[in-house]
């Protein structure tokens, strides 16, 4: 054979029968030799050794056909390994399963149900080798009905209690949607491995069905790092950010046999960014970082979105510019374009886009909405509406919702509410409430009545049970003394049992989170925290700050209204903050609303009397508020 390299003992062993020219040859003797070669990647002594056999006359039996084929698909010679099936007249079981290993693992999910649908018309049985491959074909067209019926067969031969085809069968249920019928057979099977467990866990936790995940996890008699990772990631997914933390710390415990790896850091973050938990996510990047799992993209990309919602862009940015060029894919580049966006660096999500494109990657529909967002709220119109117009003919994305409210946005922050409304008329697709929202949000902004009466009308509609719509317009007709509209909108209101969601604000202080409400009076500290607000109104009047009350309820006393405007949640938390942390501590706040006008103010005039960098994460973006500034520029 001709090699760069001298052949193996064990090969040159195999070879042995074929180079002596006395001794008959069998094509039973190609067939370790094919095995030998299989998986190794060394298609090219393969096809030698095919060569060898043909010019010795010798036809491969069903037998060694199958190690034939195994060798090619091995080495990515799928369609030699497809001719070698197809010229075997008779074969075996032992065949069709080395042909659909081969069409499965290279993702022919039609092909290998073909030929499982051919080897049962033959009458030739499938065992624990065939119906997982075939399982995982099913799953991946989502032919769950074929799936039940692959099932019935498994039935038939003795095989559903098999843990390899139960297990297969487990998956392929979850997978397509069944999970009724998965936990049927879980329950039924006689011996269950730890894939089992970890697959029915990771559906209800796709589901949302917390509680049974739960209920598995804590019967398992067996847990391994897909177990613990499968349910942190579970419980990030449904917003149960705790029960994640917990669970990770948990795994850190010294009697834990099982401990955090990559794939769970990257789990984990996310809930660390949902809770604005700034500090918690430090310590797992130090604890990532000191067993080397911060190395890996994913982990990088994942600390990158995690930096970015806890407010701290120089980080997001920091983790960014570690990953190497090459190994940027495009999930690294869309959270580096949205985290500038979300912190209002417009100019720089437009220079990192630039960058993606130079750097050879193709932008998808996430990339365009974090680029425009950023647009949106850098005030880029002519910018925006330009890669706006270039999405689907330069870069071949169709825009969609998500897009045009962005759009809208854009225009309907600079006031041009007019060209937004008429763009609305003209999009493709029913405008949904994002869209509608923003031009309501632009009407009050630009105190646009008309425009502001046809968006709220259209998301009576489209959001019944969202309070704030009704709080927006029903401000707009008090400011313009239209007091029967007020009363009307009110009664509207009540006769559908809407709520008024409250604003909430919390901080986190020494890696606890603190909550506050408008007017909250619950806390531990909430008169030292009222004293200060009493005080803070003189402090900041003196520098020039004047309340607006138009954020303020329309049918009360003006003093009413300053104290009402006093006492929101973000104002309480700043003040907690400042009652609690050294001069130089920057105090981040998360809210779950917009931040008022009001507030927005009275924060730029406090991060310059106190001499604080005061960071606030709104519904929409972060503001950076320092020496008097913010970093939207007044413009959100």
């Amino acid at each position: 054979m001709n090699q760069r390299s001298s052949p193996s003992p064990k090969l040159n062993t195999l070879l042995q029968p074929l180079l002596n020219p006395q001794a008959p040859v069998l094509a039973s003797t190609y067939a370790p030799i094919f095995q030998f070669l299989t998986g190794k990647n060394l298609l090219k002594q393969g096809q030698q050794m095919h060569a060898h056999m043909a010019l010795r006359g010798l036809r491969p039996t069903a037998f060694l056909a199958a190690k034939m084929v195994a060798m090619y698909a091995s080495s990515g010679d799928i369609s030699s390994a497809s001719y070698i099936f197809h010229a075997t007249a008779s074969p075996s079981p032992l065949l069709f399963n080395s042909i659909i290993r081969a069409f499965s693992l290279y993702k022919l999910s039609e092909k290998t149900i073909h030929m499982y649908a051919r080897m049962h018309s033959l009458s030739l049985r499938g065992d624990n080798f065939t119906y997982p491959f075939v399982l995982k074909s099913v799953t991946d067209l989502y032919y769950v009905q074929f799936g039940k019926c692959i099932h019935g067969s498994s039935l038939k031969d003795g095989l559903e209690f098999d843990i390899y085809v139960g297990t297969s069968l487990i998956d392929m249920y979850v997978k397509c949607g069944e999970l009724g019928d998965a936990h049927k057979l879980f329950d039924v099977m006689p011996l269950r491995d730890v894939s089992s467990w970890n697959t029915l866990i990771s559906g209800y936790m796709r589901d949302g069905v917390v509680d049974l995940a739960k209920e598995l996890f804590e019967n398992m008699p067996k847990k391994n790092i897909v177990s613990w990772t499968s349910m942190i990631s579970g419980y990030t997914q449904n917003g149960l950010v705790d029960e994640a933390l917990r669970l990770f710390d948990e795994m850190l415990s010294e009697d834990s046999e099982v401990k955090p790896n990559w794939v769970t850091v990257m789990s984990v973050l996310p809930a660390c960014a949902h809770s604005a938990a700034l500090d918690r996510g430090r310590k797992i990047h130090a604890f990532a970082r000191e067993k080397s799992l911060d190395s890996h993209p994913s982990v990088q990309t994942a600390l990158m979105g995690m930096y970015a919602k806890c407010g701290s862009l120089a980080d997001a940015s920091w983790c960014f510019n570690r990953i190497k060029l090459n190994d940027r894919n495009l999930v690294a580049w869309n959270t580096m374009i949205s985290a500038y966006s979300s912190h209002g660096h417009g100019l720089e999500a437009v220079s990192t886009f630039e960058d993606m494109i130079r750097a050879g990657l193709r932008p998808d529909g996430i990339t365009f909405t974090g680029l425009l967002s950023g647009c949106s709220h850098s005030g880029l119109v002519d910018v925006g509406l330009k890669y706006f117009d270039s999405m689907s003919t330069m870069y071949f994305v169709e825009p969609k919702h998500e897009h045009y409210a962005c759009v809208i946005d854009l225009l309907g922050r600079t006031g041009q509410l007019v060209k937004a409304y008429n763009l609305i008329s003209r999009m493709p697709m029913l405008a949904g409430a994002s869209i509608w929202g923003s031009l309501l949000a632009a009407s009050r902004s630009h105190r646009n009545l008309e425009i502001a009466e046809l968006a709220a009308k259209k998301l009576f509609v489209l959001e019944p049970d969202n309070s704030g719509n009704y709080v927006v317009l029903s401000n707009m007709y008090a400011e313009a003394n239209m007091w029967e509209e007020v009363n009307h909108l009110r009664a509207l209101l009540k006769s559908q049992g809407v709520k008024k969601n409250p604003g909430c604000s919390w901080i986190e202080i020494n890696g606890k989170a603190h909550l506050f409400l408008g007017g909250d009076t619950s806390h531990p500290q909430y008169k030292e925290i009222y004293k200060l607000l009493e005080e803070l109104p003189e402090k900041i009047k003196a520098a020039g700050y004047v309340p607006d009350t138009s954020f303020a309820l329309h049918d009360i006393s003006e003093e009413e209204k300053v104290y009402t405007l006093t006492t929101h949640s973000e104002k309480l938390a700043i003040a907690f903050g400042l009652l609690n942390t050294s001069p130089a501590t920057v105090l981040r706040i998360t809210k779950n609303l917009r931040i008022c006008g009001d507030c927005h103010t009275a924060i730029k005039f406090i991060s310059k009397i106190y001499g604080r960098e005061i960071i606030v994460r709104d519904v929409n973006r972060f503001h950076h508020f320092k020496d008097g500034l913010c970093s939207c520029g007044d413009y959100w």
